[in-house]
């Protein structure tokens, strides 16, 4: 069959890519600002959410998005960028939308500080191994993937801005818990504007193929959210720490998936397309599960028992 996104390139032009890389690696340093040595204890106080969180984004959300596009079959190209977007790690708005759905913060930050050291290998790792295999699968041409490379990339971006986010925070404590959230609130902001930037540059082509995108990620996303939730049960982890793991499997790193795109595959259309539009979705969705969990009262103080 035909590939009609076989050709298509996305219009992202060199500069707009080391913005976007710089953004990524601010949002890091920022992510790292709000973590507290406290919230680390979370690990070996409650060991068992925090492994069920990364079985849930590193092993099962990738194993489930092979078996999605081996049942639906997209084009090659959307399958891919699902299998990318399914390797990456929770996004930096995982913390946000935990907030707002009542969920365990503690175990939401843990998650995002285990899970970004744990990407700068598993992220090549989990695409290398089932993209090859989904290639192979359908009888193309194996992927020539630079594994390599692309664990430095994820390095680079993830892990030295989370380890000097760490660093400034040690050092400055009290310019830190002043600076802390408008740093996080900016880069995030930052990275929204770039992606949906680009997206609007590439406006026609979204138009001309949105039938195959808008679907995929919807029923992918939906997956990934549900899979966490139901994963989480089944461990027989509370209500709060469902909700959290959750949003860490459903709302992915989408601004790392287009670096990794735009730098090792030339700005693959199909890629780039899945990916840009998750980047804009998982928040629509995010907004919309907080407001499910919490029967429309994501705005209401939720009293803790002591």
């Amino acid at each position: 069959m035909d590939n009609p996104l076989s050709d298509v390139s996305i219009d992202f032009s060199e500069d707009s890519l080391t913005l976007l890389n710089l953004s990524i690696g601010f949002i890091m340093f920022g992510v790292a600002m709000g973590i507290n040595t406290k919230d680390f204890r979370e690990i070996v106080r409650n060991p068992k959410s925090v492994l069920t969180g990364v079985v849930s984004q590193f092993l099962l959300l990738p194993a489930a998005t092979f078996l999605l596009v081996w049942l639906v079959r997209p084009l090659e190209s959307l399958a891919l960028g699902m299998i990318l977007v399914a390797a990456c790690p929770g996004g930096n708005v995982s913390n946000f939308f935990t907030q707002l759905s009542k969920g365990n913060l503690a175990l939401s930050i843990s998650l995002t500080g285990v899970a970004t050291v744990l990407a700068s290998f598993m992220t090549p790792i989990n695409f290398s191994f089932w993209s090859n295999l989904y290639t192979q699968d359908t009888s193309q041409e194996a992927l020539n993937i630079d594994t390599l490379r692309m664990f430095k990339m994820v390095f680079v971006l993830l892990v030295i801005p989370l380890i000097l986010g760490l660093a400034f925070r040690a050092k400055l404590p009290k310019l830190t818990k002043k600076i802390s959230l408008p740093v996080r609130i900016v880069s995030f902001l930052i990275l929204i504007a770039i992606i949906v930037i680009a997206f609007l540059k590439n406006m026609d082509l979204f138009t001309k193929y949105y039938s195959y995108i808008i679907y995929l990620v919807f029923f992918h996303n939906a997956l990934a959210l549900g899979l966490g939730y139901g994963w989480s049960k089944l461990m027989g982890n509370s209500e709060r720490d469902c909700r959290t793991i959750s949003i860490e499997t459903g709302i992915q790193n989408s601004g790392l998936g287009l670096v990794i795109i735009f730098t090792l595959f030339g700005g693959n259309g199909g890629m780039a397309l899945i990916t840009a539009w998750w980047g804009i979705w998982h928040i629509i969705a995010g907004i919309t599960l907080s407001i499910i969990f919490t029967r429309g009262k994501i705005f209401v103080e939720e009293v803790q028992p002591t």
